[in-house]
């Protein structure tokens, strides 16, 4: 297998201390596995920006574009930089500029004591949500008028295309087909967003039709949310826009265990050979920065979809029995119920891996 470039962007607050511990991690694979792996850190984020205000440079990118086969980010939000637009110009650099239209949010329990639910069990959470990457409100088109004053006016438009609906609802049907699901629900607002969800809408139901054993079930995004919190467990493959996607996994989070337990994949799900972004999904958290509290079992889960990616089939269910391992045994963080700090955590995994590998 050749040579696979993996760009590792740390990222501001605890970014830098749970990408130490997934470094580690590929490290170990490395030594011990032959990972061919190429570990390239960058230094990118609001200590960039605020030294030498530095964002997204057009060599980085065209690199990651050209020769990377992976990027793991840890996080980006700095207090420091109000605007944060060093970081709406890194993630949506490489969300946009890479056309990864399809982020991938896993949301499975892994213990119990972890479902904030009364009467619910891990085996009722375990579903995978679909959420469009590249358009929806988030394209940032839209402006303000009259600021500041009483008659100020400000807009937002939510951009949906067929081709970027449409895609985004097929690879959660070609998931759905893949892992043996016969149900894949989608959640819009077409009662209230009339033209932009109808398309969801339409378009859902079209393409359901070339899935045959496969159920198709509509739900407004606000009763989805009312079910999940009374039981999750029907749901298996959620497909959704930008923006209920962000919310739901959000929401999604907190049933599996904190969004210290939440990771990611953001693919061109189409091309599983394009470049890829995995990112724990739990943000910067500057009040936990340095203070080696930070939950690192989101970057080990994150690793083991990357892997998936990149190749290296059984090692995210290898990563994933781990984590399992460390919350059964409490070797964990204060979030899940541990004691243990950021690095120690990192030290159990690590010391795991290596056993497993014999």
């Amino acid at each position: 297998m050749a040579s696979k470039l993996i760009a590792l962007i740390p990222g501001d607050g605890i970014g830098p201390e749970v990408i130490t511990q997934a470094r580690r991690i590929l490290e170990l694979y490395r030594e011990k596995r032959g990972f061919d792996l190429d570990l390239w850190q960058l230094d990118l984020g609001a200590d960039r920006f605020l030294r030498d205000g530095v964002m997204y440079p057009k060599d980085v990118e065209g690199r990651i574009a050209g020769e990377a086969s992976a990027v793991l980010l840890g996080a980006l939000g700095d207090p420091r930089v109000p605007g944060i637009e060093y970081a709406r110009e890194i993630l949506f650099g490489l969300r946009f500029g890479l056309d990864l239209y399809a982020n991938v949010r896993p949301v499975k329990c892994l213990d119990d004591r972890l479902v904030p639910l009364k009467g619910r069990t891990a085996k009722d959470v375990d579903m995978t949500v679909f959420r469009e990457n590249t358009e929806g409100i988030y394209v940032n088109i839209g402006g303000q008028f009259k600021r500041g004053t009483p008659d100020e006016i400000a807009i937002n438009e939510d951009v949906n295309t067929r081709k970027g609906v449409e895609r985004l609802i097929r690879a959660g049907f070609e998931f759905a087909k893949a892992n043996g699901h016969k149900v894949v629900h989608m959640a819009d607002k077409s009662n209230a967003m009339k033209h932009a969800h109808e398309l969801w809408y339409r378009c859902f139901f079209e393409v359901a039709k070339e899935y045959p054993g496969i159920e198709a079930k509509h739900l407004y995004v606000d009763a989805l949310c009312f079910f999940l919190v009374q039981d999750p467990s029907p749901f298996k493959v959620v497909v959704t826009n930008n923006l209920f996607g962000d919310i739901v996994t959000d929401l999604g989070a907190a049933l599996q265990g904190g969004l210290g337990m939440a990771s990611s994949a953001n693919v061109h799900a189409s091309d599983p050979s394009r470049v890829g972004l995995f990112e724990p999904v739990h943000g910067s958290a500057p009040p936990l920065a340095g203070k080696d509290l930070a939950n690192p079992l989101a970057s080990v889960l994150t690793v083991g979809m990357m892997l998936t990616h990149l190749g290296y089939a059984g090692e995210e269910a290898r990563l994933e029995a781990i984590v399992r391992k460390a919350i059964a045994e409490r070797k964990c963080t204060r979030d899940v119920g541990g004691e243990l700090g950021t690095r120690a955590v990192g030290d159990f995994v690590v010391n795991e891996l290596a056993h497993s590998f014999g």
